[in-house]
Order: C-alpha cells, then structure tokens, then sequence
C-alpha cells in the first residue's frame, strides 16, 4: 500500500505547484499532437494511448521498488474498486478530449478546462472542507465571471465542456482521496484500461482496419509516443494534486485552457 510519505496531509509545496504546473502546460499544448492523428478514429487512438501508457509506466514501478505496492493496491478490495471508478472517469475523458479536438471543437475543450478549476475550487470546499482566502474568493468570482461570459457568448449548449470539465474534477478528488500513491495508481489504471484496450486492437487487426503499423511509420510511432503525452502529465497531476490543495490545483489548472484557447 502507499507510502507514509503519499499520505501525509496535503500542502501548497513548491514541487507540488511545479508538477501540476507542468502537467497543465503539456495538456495545454497536446492538442497539437492529437491533431497530427486526426486521420485515425478518436477511439481506437484512446486504445492506444491505454496501452502504451502502461508500457510507459510499469517500468518506473519496477525502478522505483513500488511493485510491492502496485501489487497490494490490486489485491486490495476497496482500492481496487476506487481505482477501477478513476479509470472508467479518466477513460471517458480522454475519448472525449480527443474526439472533440479531431472533430474541431477545440474552443469548446478550451472552455471545459476553464470551467473545470471552478469545479475543484468547489468540489474542495464542498467534500474536503477547504477554505479559501479573500482574494482568492475574489479570483474565484472573476474567473467565474468570466467563464459564464465565455460560455454565453459561445451561442450553443456547451456539453462537451461540461463533460470534460466534472469528468476531470472528480478524477482529481477520488484520486486525491485514494489510498495509494501516484505512479502506483496511475499503473493500476492504465493496466485496467489496456486489458480491454488489447483485445479491441486485436481484433482490429484482424479485421484489417487498425491503423498500427498499417498507416505508416510516422503513424505508428505518434499512437506510441502517445505514452508520454497521456502519461507524464498524469503522473506529474496526481504528484501535484497530493502536495497541493484541491482549490490551489483549481487556480493552476487555468495554464491549459489558456494555452488551448491560444491555439
């Protein structure tokens, strides 16, 4: 199980305000990369990215000597159960992210990560009884002025938004909660997420539809690379989001949306 050193209570930490920051500039800019899919369908990209995270990640779980716990956090029945609910979260998010960007809908993934940090700033105060400051009460209020203008102005329903921005807040808040530490659970979840993933490209294979190989070296290596672009992000949020408060995740969130936004 994690360490004591995963559980200790959180606190705005400079590495931690260093590993989230770092995570919402890669997700900020990742819409370049999944653009340069966009002739391969958003799920079976999502397939890949399951499978190559976890080749990404179970090495560090070796190198790091935390096979022990990846191994208790499978055995254990509560774990296991909460880290099945983050991957089937996380799971949905990720499709949607990349079916919006391919689909050209950018704008409106741009406006979910806005409203998203509004959604951990009240899922913190709402389920960890977090307190926020004056000014930063008053940041609140402009960023939630600001993101009701964006969302009225934008002329349409803004589900794809929404979706995004409760699918990720509640990822943050189980896995702030869950009983093991951050490169464990992420391994967990991505080998969750590639056992299903491998039997569907499988049989993609078979029908003599996958894009693997089949759609060309450049092809081949961006659904491989797409480790790094869904891993290392991960593992350097959840590291943040377990130094960090929820709220203070909340205000350093906005670095991804506003890079988005500038794409």
């Amino acid at each position: 199980m994690a360490s004591q050193r995963d559980l200790k209570p959180a606190s705005d930490s400079p590495l931690g305000v260093a590993a989230a920051g770092s995570a919402f500039l890669i997700w900020g800019l990742s819409p370049i990369y999944w653009k340069s899919l966009a002739a391969v369908p958003a799920f079976e990209i999502l397939m890949h990215r399951m499978i190559w995270s976890f080749v990404f990640l179970a090495p560090l779980v070796l190198a790091k000597g935390r096979f022990q716990d990846f191994v208790a956090a499978l055995a254990n029945g509560r774990t296991r159960l909460i880290l099945m609910a983050t991957t089937v979260i996380v799971g949905a998010n990720w499709f949607l992210f990349i079916w919006a960007i391919n689909s050209g809908h950018i704008l409106q993934t741009s406006l979910g990560y806005y409203i998203t940090p509004l959604v951990n700033v009240f899922l913190g105060v709402v389920f960890l009884k977090e307190r926020l400051r004056r000014l930063q009460l008053a940041a609140v209020g402009l960023a939630a002025i600001g993101v009701t203008y964006l969302t009225l102005s934008y002329g349409r329903f803004p589900w794809v938004s929404l979706a995004l921005a409760f699918s990720f807040g509640f990822y943050g808040l189980i896995r702030k909660v869950a009983p093991v530490g951050p490169l464990v659970g992420l391994t967990v979840e991505t080998l969750l997420l590639s056992i299903p993933a491998t039997a569907y490209l499988v049989y993609l294979d078979h029908a003599g539809r996958g894009a693997f190989i089949d759609a060309g070296i450049a092809i081949t290596f961006l659904l491989m690379g797409a480790a790094l672009v869904t891993g290392l992000p991960l593992l350097l949020f959840t590291t943040g989001a377990k130094l960090l408060r929820l709220s203070t995740v909340g205000f350093l969130q906005y670095i991804a949306p506003s890079c988005t936004f500038l794409l």
